[in-house]
């Protein structure tokens, strides 16, 4: 079972998203919403996101584990585990396939051992990391997977690939455009568009703007009235926004905001189909 780290809050729209390794570390005990009893472990969120992301996940004083994250379409919601630490790191569009073995598009839903994957660099690295201490394991994977990355991440395909992600994606400056309107401009089919996005970062366009835009709701929430950050995260209007949000989140955003979240599930099995 995983109970990954806590998530560090969205981005904000004017922060582009890092399409770079990097890391993010949490303690495993949650993102509460404030309403939690003292007593009781917070609630867990595990947001909807796009990017692929290797993890070392300790649990207690044991060896950690190596897992790969496939993107997530929905929110799920979990009691944290403060004895857990996970570390992860973000895997660039378009380089899963040749890093892991597997189409970004194989991975949606799943947490699997990395030592499982058929890429050649998948099998080294859990190898060389496989007897590491949590953070001896972190900084080396920290210098060991930038060299590993392929070279064709700079190929035609990917640059299509990482333009059509800006352009679908929300910033301060930019609502996101249809995905009709990012094909047309990048001189590629809607068929060609949706094949791109589903290797290299295992959504369809259409399903990555929508939850690039309910990241952007959970970014700017306390900033902004719901029709005025409707319009800003490119809605069109304050009942799509809604409905967009309760079908990734699970709830409603007035309930999310005010801690009225789902019942917390089980943590989500180990995949190593």
């Amino acid at each position: 079972m995983t109970d990954s780290a806590a998530e560090p809050a969205p981005r904000r729209p004017d922060e582009p998203r890092p399409w770079v390794v990097e890391t993010g570390t949490g303690t495993g005990t949650g993102t509460g919403t404030g309403t939690e009893d003292a007593d009781q472990p917070k609630v867990f969120v595990r947001l909807p996101d796009p990017a692929t992301k290797v993890l070392v996940r300790t649990e207690g004083s044991g060896r950690p584990a190596l897992l790969v994250s496939g993107p997530r379409v929905r929110a799920t919601y979990h009691r944290g585990k403060p004895s857990v630490s996970c570390t992860e790191f973000l895997l660039p569009p378009g380089t899963v396939r040749a890093v892991l073995g597997v189409p970004a598009v194989d991975l949606v839903g799943r947490v699997v051992p990395l030592g499982a994957l058929p890429g050649r660099t998948a099998r080294q690295l859990s190898y060389e990391l496989g007897r590491l201490d949590h953070e001896d394991a972190v900084d080396r994977l920290r210098g060991l997977l930038p060299d590993r990355l392929p070279t064709r991440a700079d190929s035609r395909r990917n640059a299509l690939l990482r333009a059509a992600v800006t352009a679908l994606s929300v910033r301060s400056d930019h609502i996101p455009g249809q995905v009709r309107d990012v094909a047309r401009e990048l001189a590629v089919s809607e068929r060609q568009l949706r094949n791109l996005f589903s290797d290299g970062i295992g959504l369809s366009p259409k399903h990555y703007a929508r939850v690039d835009r309910v990241r952007a709701v959970l970014a700017h929430a306390d900033e902004l009235r719901w029709a005025d950050l409707a319009a800003a995260t490119g809605y069109y209007d304050q009942s799509h926004m809604t409905s967009d949000f309760r079908t990734l989140m699970g709830v409603p955003p007035r309930s999310y905001f005010t801690g009225r979240l789902p019942a917390p599930g089980s943590c989500q099995a180990i995949d190593s189909r």
